[in-house]
């Protein structure tokens, strides 16, 4: 998991912090994160939340992470988890289910827009305040 995380680039990917991350994402009730394995090896994870709509009824998923091994791209594993984060999302009342992707990660954005998903970049900016 933690060698996951490094190749997204994300800090603090040590092995301890991103043990004491999953117990978290292990007891927190409106999200998950479930991983795919091949041969006993971690070759893929996705973390997705759920959260109630304010301005109407309903929830709404979010997916937070995702990645997969190099080795393991282009076989059916972001596939996997995409579809099983979704049933997730879906068994919580989720009418839609939203994911950003960084810019440079045009592949990514492929796959999503493979999965289905539309790229709503034009309808909506994405602010965020960093507490320091």
């Amino acid at each position: 998991m933690a060698e996951l995380m490094a190749e997204l680039g994300h800090p603090g990917s040590e092995v301890e912090s991103v043990r004491r991350r999953l117990q978290r994402w292990a007891d927190y009730p409106d999200g998950t994160a479930l991983v795919s394995e091949r041969d006993g090896d971690i070759v893929g994870v996705i973390a997705v939340l759920t959260t109630p709509f304010l301005e109407r009824d309903g929830n709404w998923g979010r997916i937070v992470a995702l990645v997969t091994t190099e080795s393991a791209r282009g076989k059916g594993v972001g596939r996997e988890l995409t579809t099983a984060a979704e049933e997730f999302a879906r068994d919580r009342g989720c009418v839609r289910m939203e994911v950003t992707s960084a810019n440079r990660r045009a592949d990514a954005h492929a796959f999503y827009q493979r999965m289905g998903y539309a790229n709503w970049a034009d309808r909506s900016a994405r602010f965020i305040k960093l507490f320091s």
